[in-house]
């Protein structure tokens, strides 16, 4: 078996020899050997132990948290992998996004970028269908609501807009991609984290009568209720809506616990 010094090992992965150090006290990355000389050598298993590590590290999982996840005995690599390279190239699609706001944030700064107009508040939709939209809307929450949340929108700059649009649809399709874990795992909650702070975004101060994680669950059983807001390429997905409504129970109960 072909085995690696701490040296190399840092060299190979692009940290430094105290990191995998501090990772050995942790236990949370154990040389497979350690020499008479009490030299550390890792093995392949090492090498794709680390490779976990890294990954989890980008997605911004504490140490602690990722030695948990990674000794979990229901841990299987293959998914892990498939659930990093869905969030990698999520947070690749929004660093884009990122670069095109840096440019239109010059255009703006430069007098050539314009607020958000009423239209392209509601851009996508057929007319008729954003008026039904809205109606149910005002129905449900009150014409106060409605109107601070559009205020709220109509304020931001077309690119500002774009990426909270482009943000909602990375996390929806995260969130599709997980559908087979458990809603209350700890990658599928810092997804509904990010969702609850998109969807905040969104809303104004009366939404709720200021119990925002109350209107958060509320939203969550709409989900079940009205699928049209879960509907994926236009068709309805019962079980995507009940996925997505018992995570973000799970995220207010643990929220208010």
């Amino acid at each position: 078996m072909r085995t690696y010094s701490v040296k190399k090992l840092a060299s190979l992965a692009g940290v430094s020899v105290r990191t995998l150090h501090h990772y050995d006290r942790l236990g949370l990355l154990k040389p497979s050997v350690r020499t008479e000389a009490r030299y550390r050598l890792y093995g392949e298993k090492e090498l794709i132990r680390l490779q976990q590590i890294l990954f989890y590290k980008e997605l911004d999982f504490p140490l602690l948290e990722i030695r948990r996840v990674l000794e979990d005995p229901s841990f299987d690599l293959v998914t892990a992998l498939q659930s990093h390279k869905t969030a990698l190239r999520e947070r690749r699609d929004r660093l884009t996004t990122l670069l095109g706001t840096i440019d239109k944030t010059i255009s703006k700064l430069k007098g050539e970028q314009t607020m958000l107009t009423d239209e392209e508040l509601y851009a996508g939709f057929p007319k008729e269908q954003a008026e039904a939209y809205r109606q149910e809307a005002v129905a449900k929450y009150g014409e106060k609501v409605v109107e601070e949340s559009e205020n709220k929108l109509r304020h931001l700059t077309k690119a500002e807009f774009e990426q909270l649009k482009a943000e909602g649809e990375a996390i929806y399709r995260t969130l599709g991609g997980l559908m087979q874990k458990d809603p209350a795992d700890p990658v599928v909650q810092q997804q509904i984290a990010r969702h609850f702070a998109l969807i905040k975004a969104m809303w104004g101060p009366s939404v709720g009568n200021g119990d925002t994680m109350g209107a958060y669950r509320g939203l969550a059983q709409l989900y079940v209720d009205d699928q049209r807001y879960t509907s994926q390429n236009g068709q309805p997905n019962p079980d995507y809506a009940q996925f997505l409504s018992k995570a973000m129970i799970h995220f207010v109960d643990s929220q208010k616990g």
